[in-house]
């Protein structure tokens, strides 16, 4: 369940879970094992993870580099792990981690706490944004930035100056700062006021996911002309089952996600091989 938390960062919507603490079953030093090029800013490294709830296997050792700049899109079938992956990289504590490492130019991520990484600038889109009634969207896009930036956040001038910037780009009217966060938004205002975040909080590592869900034609350009804005100084992995959010938010590479493993990566005509042909051809492969 979502709630508005501040931990003594920010009130940005968020699952209860996020200012709990989660413990990882790794092996000591996971920065000497990984063997990371310290000198490397802006790369998230994710590797051999393994990922576990309540007993049952999720996560069967992935691997994955995301640097600044590159756009990496994840795609499989619902139950595939997409958003446990997404989850655990935000810091959700259902999740057990019973192997692998995963770390943010060479510090490692998993000992950090959600609000934390939210710090270090992890950002998570969510899937299914939460109502929160009584917190105005203004004042929850101020006191968000201002947390997440601290002593480095813009003068109150500069920040209403990219606010209006930002709204403006994605088509959204000024009389939606004085609605509560969430409270009877559509579908699509709800993935507009996610990117709209995306926007201002200027993340290193933006992971999305299934931003396109419920989106019109229109909805989807929109959305794609803010993530394509906002990513040239992050790594962005989109999470998504189809390929049509991928023709407006072009990827550097595609990985395909079955059973808990990267079975297949390439460039955006695996995507385009995927929609043409779905995941059966894989999923055979991966069986083989």
């Amino acid at each position: 369940m979502f709630g508005v938390e501040s931990y003594g960062l920010t009130i940005r919507p968020r699952m209860a879970w996020m200012g709990r603490t989660r413990l990882h079953k790794v092996g000591a030093d996971p920065l000497k094992q990984s063997g990371l090029d310290m000198a490397e800013e802006g790369v998230l490294k994710i590797r051999d993870l393994h990922v576990e709830i309540g007993g049952e296997p999720i996560l069967k050792g992935i691997n994955l580099t995301l640097r600044k700049g590159e756009i990496h899109a994840l795609m499989g079938r619902n139950g595939s792990g997409k958003s446990t992956l997404a989850n655990v990289l935000m810091g959700h504590p259902d999740y057990d981690i019973t192997g692998g490492t995963v770390t943010l130019d060479g510090e490692d991520l998993l000992e950090l706490a959600a609000w934390e990484r939210a710090r270090k600038g992890v950002f998570l889109s969510f899937q299914y944004p939460q109502a929160v009634p009584g917190l105005k969207v203004g004042n929850f896009l101020r006191k968000s930035v201002q947390a997440v930036h601290g002593d480095d956040t813009l003068s109150a001038r500069e920040f209403r100056a990219e606010l209006n910037a930002a709204m403006e780009a994605l088509d959204m009217d000024k009389k939606f700062l004085g609605r509560y966060v969430n409270d009877g938004f559509s579908g699509g205002e709800k993935k507009r006021f996610e990117i709209l975040q995306l926007m201002l909080m200027k993340p290193r590592i933006a992971i999305l996911d299934e931003t396109d869900s419920g989106l019109d034609i229109d909805a989807m350009r929109t959305v794609a002309n803010g993530i394509n804005a906002s990513v040239d100084n992050a790594a962005c992995l989109i999470i998504t089952h189809y390929q049509r959010i991928l023709e407006h938010v072009q990827p550097d590479h595609v990985h395909v996600l079955i059973g808990g493993k990267i079975v297949a990566s390439g460039g955006y005509e695996l995507a385009v091989k995927l929609e043409e042909k779905g995941y059966e051809w894989l999923e055979q492969e991966a069986s083989a």
